[in-house]
């Protein structure tokens, strides 16, 4: 008897009929249509977008050339060199993302033993020439000190989370 209630049921085509159910309520919905560049999404606190390296209240660079991020990278986006100096401590003398590479993960950032490398909620932005991707240490710095009450904030907020 249950073999011929599901035959009955699949002539009917009761799928069919409850897809196009659906889709008919969705095409007479009314639409919500964003003006981006006037008007935004609202955006999560934890988005991840264009990377940063963070400077020490004093100055110096936080970066110590662990590699950690280079190491944890799964697209091999990060290209890290570096040096000792005269006091003993290691320093990158190169720090390279390229951003066609990144899957913007968030590993480095989780890696990162002094929070150095961090991705902000900076979405919008663009290369007009080739090489342009590949983001060097002095562009990350400039980000960072650009932005870097920002993204204090941001990580206060999500220190709760961490």
């Amino acid at each position: 008897m249950n073999r011929i209630a599901t035959y009955l049921k699949s002539l009917m085509l009761l799928e069919l009929l409850a897809g196009m159910r659906l889709t008919l309520g969705y095409m007479f919905a009314p639409t919500y249509t964003v003006n981006y560049p006037f008007e935004k999404f609202p955006q999560s606190p934890r988005f991840r977008g264009l990377h940063a390296l963070r400077r020490y209240p004093n100055g110096e660079e936080r970066c110590i050339a662990c590699k950690l991020c280079e190491a944890v990278c799964p697209a091999l986006a990060i290209t890290i060199d570096s040096e000792p100096r005269a006091d003993g401590s290691r320093r990158t003398t190169r720090y390279d993302i390229d951003l066609f590479k990144c899957i913007y993960c968030g590993f480095c950032e989780e890696s990162c033993p002094v929070d150095s490398i961090v991705e902000t909620h900076i979405h919008e932005y663009h290369f007009e020439k080739r090489g342009e991707n590949i983001v060097s240490k002095q562009q990350l710095l400039a980000i960072g000190d650009r932005f870097e009450d920002e993204i204090a904030q941001r990580r206060a907020a999500d220190a709760a989370y961490r």
